[in-house]
């Protein structure tokens, strides 16, 4: 088992690329353990923890990159109108849940009370498979 402690930054672009498809929330984690489709083992020591896409080994002329795994997501077309895209944002911040903003549209964990509460106030949705990116940072919570 190889020990990785953080994501490379020189490689060599013509070098075969390998993944190590793994899911979101072992991605928040600075230790773990996976493998990649070779066969390889790896364990990660992270001083912080990587993301989907990152390059984090290079043996002879293979490279291994993070690929996150899709979750059941929810997409919601954000509104053009402000006041409507604001309804949409104090409902679903109401929540505490965790988003993620794309072009045109805003992704979210499938939830029961995030089904519910689209159900309930008309919000257009649609239930789809997908890697999920939330927002970092801005969400803290202190007593």
């Amino acid at each position: 088992m190889t020990l990785i402690h953080d994501h490379i930054h020189s490689k060599n672009l013509s070098a075969k690329r390998v993944f190590l498809k793994i899911d979101r929330l072992h991605l928040e984690k600075r230790r773990w353990r996976g493998i990649a489709e070779d066969g390889c083992e790896f364990g990660f020591d992270l001083a912080h923890p990587l993301q989907d896409g990152d390059e984090f080994f290079e043996n002879d002329n293979t490279l291994y990159v993070i690929e996150q795994l899709a979750e059941a997501v929810i997409e919601i077309p954000i509104p053009n109108e402000p006041a409507a895209a604001a309804r949409v944002g104090w409902l679903l911040g109401n929540l505490h849940f965790k988003i993620e903003l794309l072009d045109g549209f805003l992704r979210i964990n499938d939830d029961l009370a995030i089904r519910q509460l689209l159900e309930r106030e008309h919000i257009p949705h649609e239930f789809k498979e997908a890697a999920f990116h939330p927002i970092s940072g801005g969400h803290s919570h202190a007593h």
